[in-house]
This record gives structure tokens, C-alpha cells and sequence, in this order.
């Protein structure tokens, strides 16, 4: 496929406007007939053939075109060829090189990765029942979160919040310990939010700011299992959501419970 002149096309218009020449180069055929037609049937304006008044206005246009524009008009065959090449010459380079494809694979995951922990729509849900005082629903939702992006400092520390007004003080001082871990450096926050004020009355809150915000390692072994206790809980709610709505049986929710409480 040939690239389209800007330069050659004014001079058509110029010389051969009036038969709609351009028209045709320009790959506009409807277009150039149409001036065939003007011409043919004598149609004038004070005695001037209005189809050279028209290549007359599409030498102007096209004067005052930038050439890329005029490429993204007139050789848009020319861009597709060349993505089509581009994508081409990468699959050769990938079938030739193994490693290509491995690096485009992690690639591709990395960026869906990002992509998914950018766009966490428990994390926005979560925090507006939180904000409307339906704790529970917001814990909920904060544990699937969790799910998505496991080490995610406001989710963990909007947890600590949640279950300390709950009085659930172990939950609450794990996720606390949590947040810390992953990056949380406000200790002043953790001293004077009021929504950890049940946890702060705590006596192992006392032992847990006086060894710097540090879970020693007698307490870090009962916690274990509490961020799995919740993502349990969140898949067993899943469970009981879809057996709601007719998507399972009781017989299918039996064994699927069954599957999620032996792991």
C-alpha cells in the first residue's frame, strides 16, 4: 500500500479539481463521482463551475492540514499495517527467544496485579458502611479486601478501628500490628483515635506500646490464625450469599463448606 502525498493531492486539486481528481487520490471515490457529476450537469455560481469552487475549499483544507493529521486521515491503511507488523515481529521475536514470552507473562501479571490492587472496590464499600456505623457489614467487606491486596495499610488499620469498637480486642491488636508492619508510622493516631479507645484499656495494648509498637513473640503465636479466621469467615458468607439466591443446593453449599473447613 502506497502513502498518500499532501503535496500531490493540492496539486490535483489545483489542476484537476473540477473532474474531482484529488477525490480519487485520496481514496474518497463517492466523493470524486460527485464532482463528475457537478461538472457533467454544468452546475455553476456566477458563471463559475461549483466544482472548482469545491477542490478550490479542499486546497485550503488541506493547506492548512499538519501533516500528521493528514496521515491520520488519508494513510490510516498505513498505521494498522504497521501495528500489524509490529505485532508480527514480536511474536517471531518471542517464538525465537522463550524467554521473551516469560517476560511479557510477568508483565502482563504485574500489571493486572497493579491494576487489581488500584481499583479494590471492598475497600470503597467498606469504608462507607464503617462511616454510616454498620460495623460488621464494613468489617465484611474489609476482609475481602484483604483478599485482594493482603498488605494494605489502610485496610488493616481501618480493621483495628473496626473490631476495637466491636471489642474484639485480639483482632483489633493484630491488624494494628499488621498495618505497623506493612509501612503504618502514625503512632500518634494509634494514641489518640478514639476508635481504638476499647482497645487502648487493653492490658496487652500496654504491652504492645511499651515494646514500640512490636507484637513480642509470645503473642504473635496465638494471632496466627486470625487473618484466616476472617477470610473464612468471608468465603463461608459467599457460600451462604450464592445457596441464598438458588445458585446452590444445600446439598453442593454442604460439600463446599465441607472443602473450606478442612484447609
Amino acid at each position: 500500500m502506497y502513502r498518500r502525498s499532501k503535496g500531490i493531492a493540492i496539486l490535483m486539486a489545483i489542476f484537476g479539481g473540477w473532474a474531482g481528481a484529488h477525490r480519487f487520490y485520496l481514496g474518497e471515490t463517492g466523493a470524486g463521482i460527485f464532482y463528475v457529476m457537478i461538472m457533467m450537469f454544468g452546475f455553476s455560481i456566477a458563471n463559475f463551475p461549483v466544482s472548482v469552487v469545491l477542490s478550490m475549499i479542499d486546497v485550503v483544507r488541506m493547506l492548512t492540514m499538519s501533516p500528521r493529521d493528514f496521515d491520520r486521515k488519508y494513510n490510516r491503511h498505513l498505521q494498522n499495517q504497521q501495528r500489524q507488523y509490529e505485532g508480527r515481529r514480536r511474536d517471531r521475536r518471542r517464538k525465537a527467544d522463550p524467554r521473551q514470552e516469560q517476560i511479557l507473562r510477568e508483565r502482563q501479571r504485574r500489571a493486572a496485579s497493579s491494576s487489581k490492587s488500584r481499583v479494590n472496590p471492598y475497600k470503597s464499600t467498606g469504608l462507607k458502611k464503617y462511616k454510616d456505623f454498620e460495623i460488621e457489614e464494613a468489617i465484611d467487606d474489609f476482609v475481602k479486601g484483604l483478599e485482594i491486596e493482603p498488605k494494605d495499610i489502610s485496610l488493616h488499620f481501618n480493621l483495628a478501628c473496626a473490631y476495637s469498637m466491636t471489642e474484639e480486642a485480639d483482632k483489633s491488636l493484630f491488624h494494628l500490628s499488621q498495618a505497623i508492619k506493612y509501612g503504618f508510622k502514625d503512632f500518634e493516631k494509634i494514641r489518640t483515635h478514639d476508635d481504638l479507645a476499647f482497645l487502648r484499656i487493653q492490658p496487652e495494648y500496654e504491652k504492645f506500646d511499651e515494646n514500640g509498637f512490636k507484637l513480642d513473640s509470645v503473642k504473635i503465636e496465638p494471632n496466627k490464625g486470625l487473618l484466616d479466621d476472617d477470610v473464612l469467615l468471608s468465603q463461608l458468607n459467599k457460600l451462604a450469599e450464592l445457596r441464598k439466591k438458588g445458585l446452590l443446593s444445600d446439598e453442593e453449599f454442604a460439600i463446599e463448606k465441607k472443602k473450606l473447613m478442612r484447609r
